[in-house]
């Protein structure tokens, strides 16, 4: 279906341009919404009459856009990412990440209108983009791109609190007592009794018995 813009759509074209699109998403989309017109003899010279008007507004767009070349190519663009130290990013540099440092620096260039060769940068070094801006207007800007290397510090061992110590010194203390003990009543022994020669040793376990008294006699 063929329509005539009422109104500039960045992703269709400008007030004035005619466009062939679908005829669902003229119905539900544009016409709604006053983007474009249909395109018939009635709007074609409504347009006529405003091609001044418009052609004016062009030119003043083109002039904006020669002047946003100029700033944008003398800003000096730095992007400092996590990095291991052959160089390579930890992540990537895309055309999200310029239109973010773009935004610091107080100018609004969406991302789609940022292009990178490739989709992403994922080293550390110098990179040109380019950034359309109207109609062939565009500006070249140098992005520098620099790592940092992230240290990683082992984690400390955890001290043992002071109460745990002194804890495992008392049981301690106790039971080496204790393993001492027995040792030292096992060492301990009667001493041996030297015995004359000649005479039979005793055994300290024989029990002496005494001689039976003579029976009384009668004359007691």
């Amino acid at each position: 279906m063929k329509v005539i813009l009422n109104k500039d759509l960045s992703t269709l074209g400008e007030e004035g341009d005619v466009k062939d699109v679908a005829k669902g998403y003229a119905r539900n989309f544009l016409f709604p919404r006053g983007i474009a017109l249909p395109y018939t003899d009635s709007t074609v010279k409504l347009f006529e009459s405003r091609k001044e008007e418009i052609e004016a507004r062009k030119a003043e767009k083109r002039k904006d856009a020669s002047g946003l070349k100029e700033k944008l190519e003398a800003l000096e663009i730095t992007i400092t990412m996590p990095a291991g130290a052959n160089g390579k990013l930890y992540g990537a540099v895309t055309g999200q990440t310029i239109a973010d440092e773009f935004a610091k620096q107080g100018y609004q260039i969406e991302r789609k209108r940022i292009e990178l060769a490739g989709t992403s940068f994922k080293s550390v070094g110098k990179y040109k983009v380019t950034v359309k801006l109207y109609e062939s207007a565009a500006a070249e800007i140098t992005i520098t791109v620099q790592g940092h290397v992230e240290e990683t510090k082992a984690p400390a061992a955890p001290n043992r609190p002071a109460r745990r110590r002194r804890d495992e010194e008392n049981t301690a203390g106790p039971a080496a007592e204790e393993a001492v003990a027995p040792a030292e009543a096992t060492n301990t022994e009667a001493a041996p009794v030297d015995v004359p020669a000649g005479e039979p040793a005793v055994q300290e376990d024989s029990v002496s018995t005494p001689p039976n008294p003579p029976p009384p006699s009668g004359n007691e």
